[in-house]
């Protein structure tokens, strides 16, 4: 019994420095400029199969790095979509779906790498779906979408889908380029995650709110 539970937690520490390397090898290079080889040298596995061992497909990786933050970012916005209850206004809801994310980015200190990684898969179409199904697991996030989408009733659906799509790539790249300017030591418009979180809730408020000219 012993035995087994020693290798148990050798096995869980060497899961936790694959994904530790492979999130931030992935983040700085793209994930498909990175190999297995590489990810196992630079979390000290002096086996080149380890990550295949541990994790299967580079897909699977992917998969388990995201699986990793999922908890804390659920947490954070399981307790923001509780406080706002049956709000009726856009900025309570952009404050759930921004907060969660970056308020995870500042509770992992720096350097992190997490929001670059995210945005590297969400740029690759093979890698894409994954990112999308993981979030699509969230119940907390659904609820957000749901109660954004109560307040924009009126906004004609096309207009709803395409601003979402924009909503999804400004939370993404903006935590991203943040993420690369703290890792190199570079200024940022805004002092903490916090600040610019509500920055970004700000733009998005007024890209939600904007008037629709044109066909729609």
């Amino acid at each position: 019994m012993a035995g087994r539970s020693v290798r148990a937690e050798q096995t869980g520490a060497t899961r936790e420095l694959i994904l530790t390397a492979a999130e931030r090898l992935f983040a700085e290079r793209g994930v498909y400029a990175v190999s297995n080889r590489q990810v196992s040298e630079a979390a000290g596995q002096g086996n080149n199969a380890a990550v295949g061992y541990h994790f299967g497909t580079k897909a699977d990786l992917v998969r388990a790095i995201a699986r990793r933050h999922a908890g804390q970012v659920e947490e954070i916005r399981g307790r923001l979509v509780a406080e706002a209850g049956d709000a009726r206004d856009v900025r309570t809801w952009v404050s759930c779906l921004v907060r969660p994310v970056t308020g995870h980015l500042a509770a992992l200190g720096s350097p992190t790498w997490y929001a670059r990684f995210c945005a590297q898969v969400m740029t690759d179409p093979a890698l894409y779906p994954i990112m999308i199904e993981e979030s699509l697991a969230s119940p907390s996030l659904r609820v957000a979408v749901d109660g954004l989408n109560r307040c924009l009733a009126d906004l004609p659906e096309p207009v709803r889908a395409e601003r979402g799509a924009m909503a999804r790539h400004l939370i993404l790249h903006t935590a991203a380029e943040r993420e690369r300017a703290l890792a190199e030591g570079t200024p940022t418009p805004r002092a903490t995650w916090e600040e610019a979180a509500t920055g970004l809730v700000d733009a998005l408020v007024g890209l939600w709110t904007a008037p629709v000219t044109g066909p729609a």
